[in-house]
């Protein structure tokens, strides 16, 4: 080969060497770019989701909006007309919404909520297992769901992630999506009003307990509540009288305190108030409509979910307001969702004080805008 052909090789195989490289870095920039595209794929639904709740909430009637942020005991009457009327945000069962019904009877009545209402409705049911268990109670589940302590004690803390993974699937079966738990009172007195609905044990064992039922609630796509804030510990039942909890608020953040902020920080979905009075926070008012309560709840503890009251018809509260303010009140002290049986009322006093300025439309629609989410994330908005 003369000078002129080998160099002319050369030139030709360079070509080949370089044209193979530039081939090789477009393939790489094609896979960069498609596993890009498959990662903004991937975090779409969130941002979907967001973009729906804003859409939705701009598209809202303040009437819809007050609705919204009642999750009610079913009336025993007009149960699907009040939904149209009051725009309810959702249906708390009990006993007698369950009494006499099979499995298969009571999805349907719990389809048939949802079916009339404009916005899916948050269906929730006490179950927190033992004695606090609607399903239980009415056969609907065999075996019954074991109270923490007892899970606990026969399985250790596998016993109650596979629980909360049992009650997922049969939550998801009936059209439940709240449970309201787990219970983040620190009792450990057996002769407590709250000791059986608890783990039992100490603010640090409490705390996980909260931890793993939070994170167990997530995989099983179920609402989580943290309750009763700011802690029951051994005090009495709110049910039936004012309850007044005297204990200082250094012991209230070292021990009470603690199972909340494991909970906030495992990610609950939402965190439940007491109707006890907190001498060491507010020894005016009952911890559901006081404000001062609340911003513990938001800048000490920096919750940012739903925070909802406990029921509204108990004693604790009952006997210091009237019905028709506590709704307001709760509203006015920073909650989000009202548990409520007197909505008739309180719905329309709400909204006269939106008309009057009480209560601005910018903290509605922030706990509306909560509310909603909460419902996204639930897989409730699809």
């Amino acid at each position: 080969m003369g000078k002129k052909g080998f160099y002319l090789f050369v030139v030709v195989l360079l070509g080949m060497i370089l044209s193979a490289c530039s081939a090789d870095s477009e393939t790489d920039t094609t896979k960069e770019k498609q596993q890009s595209s498959s990662a903004s794929t991937a975090e779409e639904p969130k941002a979907g989701e967001k973009g729906q709740v804003k859409r939705m909430l701009e598209q809202m009637t303040i009437e819809e909006k007050v609705g919204q942020l009642f999750l009610v005991r079913v009336p025993l009457e007009n149960q699907l007309d009040d939904i149209q009327t009051y725009h309810l945000g959702g249906y708390l069962l009990f006993d007698r919404d369950m009494e006499g019904e099979s499995p298969d009877s009571l999805k349907q009545k719990i389809a048939s909520y949802q079916a009339v209402s404009k916005y899916p409705m948050l269906i929730g049911s006490d179950e927190e297992g033992g004695v606090v268990s609607r399903l239980s109670r009415n056969q609907l589940v065999n075996p019954p769901f074991l109270s923490p302590q007892e899970l606990y004690q026969r399985d250790g803390w596998q016993g109650i992630v596979d629980d909360i993974a049992r009650k997922g699937t049969i939550f998801h079966e009936l059209g439940i999506q709240v449970g309201m738990a787990p219970d983040a009172d620190v009792s450990t007195d057996p002769e407590s009003f709250i000791y059986n609905r608890t783990i039992g044990m100490d603010a640090a064992s409490t705390s996980e307990y909260v931890t793993k039922s939070v994170e167990a609630m997530k995989q099983a796509k179920i609402g989580s509540t943290l309750k009763h804030f700011p802690g029951y510990g051994n005090n009495r039942d709110s049910h039936v009288e004012i309850v007044t909890d005297d204990r200082p608020i250094e012991e209230l953040r070292n021990n009470d305190f603690l199972p909340f902020q494991a909970g906030i920080q495992a990610g609950a979905d939402s965190l439940m108030v007491s109707h006890n009075i907190s001498n060491a926070i507010d020894p005016d008012r009952p911890a559901s409509i006081s404000p001062k309560v609340h911003e513990v709840i938001r800048q000490e503890l920096g919750f940012n979910g739903v925070v909802m009251t406990d029921d509204m018809d108990m004693a604790g509260l009952a006997a210091f307001t009237s019905q028709e303010e506590a709704g307001l009140q709760a509203l006015q002290a920073g909650n989000d969702l009202i548990l409520s049986s007197s909505y008739g009322s309180q719905i329309p006093y709400i909204l006269q004080a939106i008309q009057e300025g009480k209560y601005s439309e910018d903290q509605l629609n922030q706990s509306v805008e909560r509310v909603l989410n909460w419902k996204a994330e639930l897989g409730l908005l699809k």
